[in-house]
């Protein structure tokens, strides 16, 4: 409590006591006079007179404790909130986020690695920087993803220029909307469900690109497919802004197709509006007329049109700073996983150099006690190595209570036990008896500060927490990984190289001399 709070307390409290006394002193003649006249009445007013004085140090006591340290509380709050940066526009969140995105690249030790993320986060920044809005087509071969683009480009007030380019996922065009400053980008993808090899690596570009949009427009011409419905979701999921469009209305009547509108909207309830899903003709059918001339209708897609426009300048400054914020972030997590993945091959060489590391002082130490310190001084320091890497500096004597909490946990499970007995049998089938005795106890301690090492290695990677199920699950889950058979095995033949044959060139090269 501080300093000032205990001395308005005090104060608080004299001053009711000062005004108590007062009025008790007030009081009491009263009393006397009824306790003569009226025993009761003079009994019920000391009750009251206790009750009052009681109530007022409560209430006092309470505003003091509770109240106002609520208050500071809040203000303190308030405080804080207000000296935190938080980005007041998305854009500006989209900033931050490559920032921190470089950060993180910065970390990649591969060289080749590296530079592909660097590229991948210019690519990313250009983009912020353009500022262009990518629209997106995307859906199946089939349902008129092209006719849908040809006729937008046709319809569209404003100017529009030549193609940008031809690549393997499609045609992208530029085009200008009146009343939106950026440039609307508008690229049509290979149609999604094809057959065959190639048909698979178009429909990979064509998601690659669909995950890049600002708006996604995608095109069926019936009731959503299953095939069709789990892309739109994972899409949505994501974070795309998409519009669903039922193409080919020419071909069913009027009553159709607002049954197959209910049903797109009902079955895309949850992720995309209502008003998100519009009904259009890209390419109407022809029609034969009684004179044998064929009479070709426009193209009916205003309510795709009006819905993008509104979107397009009603959000468009979000959908760019969004997309980018998503990119960001996916770039993001794939650093974090590269690094995640090169700090885990430094902390497992780590493991594997400690691990015999601690098989050779147990097995050349003849007490059983100065094992188990040789052994708890040797796991400390891997700890701290391990906590060097994943950028988190401890001392010796931190990393000692670590080592020796993780060591009662594994004997407490048991788990000391079961390794002992498992590589005895293991080792009993690939050298002499004569050598299990000497062997055994250093090799059980290599493996038990394998499964240490490992424990510790997740613990650093999730930010030195062990995770809901506590340090006991997490040693349970890397005993089980570790005592498969192909590994047993394979540590076993490492066993050998690494402890059994140099003691025996040791216990040789003792028997010459003795004999010599």
């Amino acid at each position: 409590m501080p300093p000032s709070r205990i001395i308005t307390l005090i104060v608080g409290v004299i001053f009711i006591l000062g005004l108590s006394l007062w009025v008790i002193d007030s009081l009491s003649r009263i009393y006397w006079q009824l306790s003569f006249s009226s025993p009761f009445l003079g009994n019920l007013l000391l009750l009251l007179l206790v009750v009052l004085v009681g109530a007022l140090i409560a209430a006092f006591v309470y505003y003091v404790l509770v109240i106002r340290a609520g208050e500071e509380r809040s203000r303190r709050a308030r405080r804080q909130r207000a000296q935190v940066q938080i980005p007041t526009a998305k854009p500006e969140a989209a900033s931050s986020s490559l920032q921190a995105v470089r950060q993180q690249v910065e970390q990649i030790q591969d060289e080749v690695a590296r530079l592909a993320m660097v590229r991948k986060s210019q690519e990313i920044e250009a983009n912020l920087a353009r500022g262009e809005i990518q629209v997106v087509v995307f859906g199946t071969g089939s349902a008129g993803k092209t006719s849908l683009v040809n006729a937008v480009m046709g319809r569209i007030v404003g100017r529009v220029d030549a193609p940008m380019g031809t690549t393997q996922a499609g045609q992208t065009y530029c085009l200008r909307l009146k009343g939106l400053e950026r440039k609307v980008l508008i690229t049509d993808t290979p149609g999604i469900l094809e057959a065959g090899v190639a048909g698979t690596e178009r429909e990979q570009l064509a998601r690659e690109l669909a995950t890049k949009a600002n708006l996604l427009l995608f095109v069926v011409d019936n009731d959503i497919r299953r095939s069709e419905y789990e892309p739109l979701q994972v899409l949505a999921e994501i974070g795309k802004r998409s519009l669903l469009v039922l193409n080919k209305t020419d071909l069913y009547t009027e009553e159709d197709k607002e049954a197959i509108l209910a049903r797109l909207r009902q079955r895309v309830q949850g992720f995309i509006a209502a008003n998100d899903v519009v009904a259009i003709a890209a390419h109407p059918q022809a029609i034969e007329l009684e004179d044998g001339e064929i009479f070709q209708s426009e193209p009916n897609i205003t309510p795709l049109l009006r819905r993008m426009a509104a979107i397009l300048r009603a959000e468009g400054e979000d959908l760019v700073a969004d997309n980018i914020l998503l990119q960001s972030l996916r770039l993001g997590e794939e650093a974090r996983k590269l690094v995640d993945s090169q700090r885990r091959r430094q902390a497992d060489k780590i493991v594997d150099r400690f691990q015999w590391i601690g098989a050779g002082v147990v097995t050349v130490t003849p007490l059983p006690v100065v094992d188990l310190l040789a052994t708890a001084a040797v796991n400390a320091q891997m700890v701290v190595e391990i906590g060097r890497v994943y950028g988190c500096e401890l001392n010796m004597e931190r990393g000692r209570e670590l080592a020796v909490s993780l060591a009662k946990t594994l004997a407490s499970l048991g788990i000391v036990k079961g390794a002992l007995e498992l590589l005895s049998t293991a080792l009993q089938l690939n050298i002499g008896t004569f050598m299990i005795g000497r062997v055994i106890q250093g090799v059980t301690a290599a493996y038990m500060t394998r499964i240490a090492g490992k424990s510790f290695i997740e613990y650093f990677r999730h930010d030195q927490d062990w995770g809901d199920g506590g340090m006991t699950e997490v040693v349970q889950q890397q005993f089980q990984l570790n005592r498969r058979d192909e590994f047993i095995r394979a540590f076993v033949q490492q066993a050998i190289a690494r402890v059994v044959k140099p003691l025996q060139e040791a216990s040789e090269g003792v028997d010459e001399e003795f004999r010599s």
